[in-house]
């Protein structure tokens, strides 16, 4: 199995981001998909995760109305699109496979680092 997060990024508060997760040896359809996330100093969690059958579709608290999931069977990819992004959303962002109760693997993860209000953002290449 193989999970490969990308599409983070530095970004303001109130921008937006969207995560993709490329993936191999993954059967989506007998596997509930997860995106979690480590803030500094914290374990991973759980931000969201779609179903097996992809009916059903869950988020934590903090980011319900602002991010959404989704999958994209033929592609099997895995994907978060997050909007109106807040400094508390900071973390290192990864995909994982699981059940219905918890995730079991994840893959390297894609840091999302959000800016408060006010404060300059440079991008040097």
């Amino acid at each position: 199995v193989q999970l490969q997060a990308s599409g983070g990024g530095l970004v303001q508060s109130g921008g937006s981001l969207r995560l993709s997760c490329a993936t191999s040896g993954v059967t989506f359809e007998n596997s509930y998909m997860y995106w979690v996330r480590q803030a500094p100093g914290t374990e991973f969690t759980w931000v969201s995760y779609i179903s097996s059958d992809g009916r059903a579709t869950r988020y934590v608290d903090s980011v319900k109305g602002r991010f959404t999931i989704s999958r994209d069977l033929e592609r099997k990819a895995l994907y978060l699109q997050m909007n109106n992004l807040k400094p508390e959303d900071t973390a290192l962002y990864s995909c994982a496979i699981g059940n219905r109760w918890q995730w079991t693997i994840k893959g390297p993860g894609t840091q999302v680092t959000v800016k408060g209000p006010g404060t300059q953002v440079t991008v040097s290449s």
